[in-house]
């Protein structure tokens, strides 16, 4: 299938740039994957599109403060977005980055930080730059230096808004370079009448990289190389989804992130639990092994997330569902509204 398959017309004002006033505000698109009906709703009335005895699984990964603003030799302004620290039994100060002017920063450049620490490319990669840092790039560090990775789209600074915004109310475990997004739609109170509708809430850990966000270059899909990421299924994720698949309860995954955990770390047996690393690609064809039903945002043109989807409800329906969203003047992407598929 050819990348451009995936393409939609988007009104530039639709992007949302901020978030909604209030957390859990957003709209909310249902989906029957089925038949292509679609219902329009709120994010605080999924609990009524959901069945009792349904498993929710969410990512509970946070968001570094992984931006970081850096000057080269020359003089020259550079963003570096770090991705992963990079294992070495011999060196603990390597880091997987994105940068801009990347393809300046060839084996040897080097950048200035804050506090005075300096960053040398030692490896050129195809997407990525492997940095050496002169001292300690840690959580506190990002802290006090670093800033929010808000994805490209949303033309402004970070503020203090999206310190809380863009980041899930259940983020727990810090590693990821963009928000699982779909996350960012739920408050305690909507997490309290899911459980009270019936829903069993599940988690597992997904730290958001290159897998999730790098664009897809190639002109057919099939050409596309995903990059790894890490995961984690807890014991009691593994559990309860292997539990509800073998009594024939639904699991409902939020985000592509939850999606690619589950479905990778599906066995023959039920689901593995532990850490492990994925390169999945769903597009049109995949079978899907565990996820029934998706609560998960509207995506970019031409993305592997938009190919996940269409991946799961089929190409025409979805790209049918997102035309209705643009007619009904939905917010698109990370501070967008929200879709269910069911």
């Amino acid at each position: 299938m050819l990348t451009t398959d995936f393409s939609f017309n988007l009104p530039e004002e639709l992007i949302a740039q901020a978030p909604t006033a209030e957390r859990g505000a957003s709209r909310l698109l249902v989906l029957d994957k089925a038949s292509g009906a679609v219902t329009h709703s709120s994010v605080r009335e999924l609990a009524a599109f959901l069945p009792a005895g349904a498993t929710m699984v969410f990512n509970d990964s946070k968001v570094r403060k992984a931006r970081l603003f850096a000057e080269s030799s020359g003089g020259g302004k550079v963003e570096v977005l770090l991705l992963r620290r990079e294992v070495s039994p011999s060196d603990d100060s390597l880091w997987a980055a994105l940068t801009t002017r990347m393809a300046k920063l060839t084996p040897g450049k080097r950048l200035s930080l804050p506090e005075g620490i300096a960053a040398e490319v030692v490896e050129a990669r195809p997407d990525e730059r492997l940095f050496r840092f002169s001292g300690e790039i840690d959580d506190e560090y990002l802290e006090r230096n670093g800033h929010l990775p808000l994805p490209p789209y949303i033309r402004r600074a970070d503020s203090v808004e999206d310190a809380d915004r863009y980041q899930t109310v259940y983020a727990k475990e810090r590693g990821s370079a963009a928000a699982p997004t779909a996350g960012l739609h739920f408050t305690p109170e909507i997490l309290e009448s899911l459980r009270s509708a019936g829903v069993d809430i599940r988690f597992v850990t997904l730290h958001v990289g290159l897998g999730t966000f790098l664009p897809v270059r190639a002109e057919s899909i099939e050409d596309h190389r995903m990059h790894a990421e890490e995961y984690t299924v807890p014991p009691e994720t593994a559990r309860a989804v292997s539990d509800a698949k073998r009594e024939g309860r639904p699991v409902i995954a939020v985000g592509t992130t939850s999606v690619r955990t589950l479905e990778s770390a599906w066995t023959e047996d039920g689901l593995a639990s532990g850490p492990g690393s994925t390169r999945i690609f769903m597009y049109p064809g995949y079978r899907f092994n565990v996820v029934d039903a998706m609560f998960t945002n509207f995506h970019t043109p031409e993305s592997t997330l938009l190919m996940l989807v269409s991946a799961f409800a089929g190409r025409e329906r979805i790209l049918a569902a997102y035309e209705e969203a643009v007619r009904e003047r939905y917010r698109f992407f990370s501070y967008g509204d929200a879709m269910l598929i069911r």
